[in-house]
């Protein structure tokens, strides 16, 4: 299954090679085939000569000039667009994330999952350098999320997170253009009940540059994504159930059918028994003879 890494980039000229050469080098190691699209946010600084380079060297590394206003959601949802993958991974250009983890990821997809989101905050996670007010404010509003929408997730605000191909088709299009869109696509796929597994991912604290996310202007966009894809959930509810009872009523049929043909196949075994001892009782009377 070919693996796509979407990569919103904004002024990322000092982070993006490592970023890239890291990836597609943890990607290589554990034979995995893939390709890599970055969405450059109408960078100021050297980004896009950094992608030409980049993807003159790897026929597997793309990138795509979004078209202003600038936004992350924008570029997430231009990343997503041009990606040909069957399994999808939103990716930060700025050396937070880690590439084993995306391996990780891939895996869990492999076993049959939906969706796989990445923890910083379970057992077995890793933190480092995350700034003190971020972390408070980003406590408040997944332990909010828990309680709101009743699940076990608490990192639904990374964006760092693994779907499937089905999984972005249907619940597309979004509609965030800032980095509300990560609430966005995670509530999305968990009120339409798909297959969601949480794991213990490591997180460092940018080396270089600036972050882009200010909190102070993402306060009510992440509110009225709140509001959206929780009335999306009561309105969705009764096609949810039904999916749902569906897919089971054709599991059990399959099981019926599954288990006539196990039925039917025994008894063209013991058939063929019977005949083979026929034969072979007829030709030790000859032989008697």
């Amino acid at each position: 299954m070919l693996l796509s890494v979407v990569i919103p980039a904004y002024n990322e000229e000092k982070n993006i090679g490592a970023t890239i050469h890291a990836l597609a080098s943890e990607l290589d190691r554990n034979e995995i085939p893939f390709e890599i699209v970055v969405a450059n946010d109408n960078s100021k600084d050297r980004t896009e000569a950094v992608l030409q380079e980049l993807s003159a060297d790897d026929a597997r590394v793309r990138y795509i000039n979004c078209s202003p206003p600038n936004g992350f959601g924008r570029a997430i949802r231009t990343g997503l667009s041009a990606a040909r993958g069957d399994y999808i991974v939103v990716y930060m250009a700025d050396l937070s994330d880690h590439p084993d983890d995306v391996v990780a990821y891939y895996r869990k997809l492999e076993e049959g999952y939906d969706c796989v989101f990445g923890s910083r905050f379970i057992e077995g996670s890793k933190v480092e350098d995350y700034p003190r007010v971020k972390y408070v404010v980003n406590r408040i509003v997944n332990y909010s999320l828990k309680w709101l929408f009743w699940c076990k997730f608490n990192d639904l605000t990374n964006a760092f997170k693994g779907y499937r191909r089905e999984v972005i088709e249907a619940c597309g299009p979004y509609c965030a253009s800032h980095f509300n869109i990560t609430v966005e696509m995670s509530l999305s796929a968990l009120i339409r009940n798909y297959t969601i597994t949480q794991i213990p991912i490591k997180w460092s604290g940018r080396t270089w540059g600036e972050s882009n996310l200010r909190l102070s202007a993402m306060g009510r966009r992440y509110m009225s994504t709140f509001i959206k894809v929780f009335a999306e959930r009561i309105l969705i509810h009764d096609d949810v159930i039904a999916e749902k009872l569906s897919s089971k009523r054709k599991s059990s049929k399959s099981e019926e059918v599954l288990n006539y043909r196990l039925v039917t196949l025994e008894g063209e075994i013991q058939e063929v028994g019977s005949r083979l001892a026929k034969i072979e009782q007829d030709e030790n009377i000859k032989k008697a003879a």
